[in-house]
């Protein structure tokens, strides 16, 4: 799938507005969450409702994520951790923060809550039918559709 099939994928999804969030668990199934898009707010951003605190994505993650599952071929572990923890090398987590993504750094846009890359956008790349993603009690792994 291309940058512009994946975007239009995105762009078709019916829900995943601040009008109609998708409503989502995390892999482990432990939490429910809700997700939307925001892309009136610069840089545009996938907003991540958990109870009331609110993290924000560049809206990017989206197509960058895919692209690197895609090349990566495989599974990929999802690591997910605080900002304040260091992220397992070679997972999701790890590549959300990494200096060599595409946005040469953190994909989290607010200090203090950068983190859980490897928790939230995954089950917004499972609705939007782009990854695969585990849901076992732990240590889950996704890769591209």
């Amino acid at each position: 799938m291309t940058s512009e099939e994946v975007q239009k994928t995105i762009d078709a999804s019916a829900a995943g507005t601040r009008e109609n969030p998708w409503v989502l668990k995390t892999p482990s199934g432990g939490a429910e969450f809700v997700a939307f898009r925001d892309e009136k707010v610069t840089p545009p951003a996938l907003i991540v409702q958990v109870g009331k605190t609110e993290l924000r994505y560049h809206l990017r993650c989206l197509n960058d994520l895919h692209a690197l599952l895609k090349a990566h071929g495989d599974w990929m572990p999802l690591g997910s951790a605080d900002e304040q923890k260091p992220a397992a090398e070679g997972t999701v987590e790890a590549w959300g923060r990494s200096e060599s993504n595409p946005v040469g750094g953190w994909y989290g846009l607010k200090k203090g809550l950068r983190g859980r890359f490897g928790m939230y956008v995954p089950p917004v790349m499972k609705i939007l039918q782009l990854a695969e993603v585990e849901d076992k009690p732990k240590n889950n792994n996704m890769r591209a559709l």
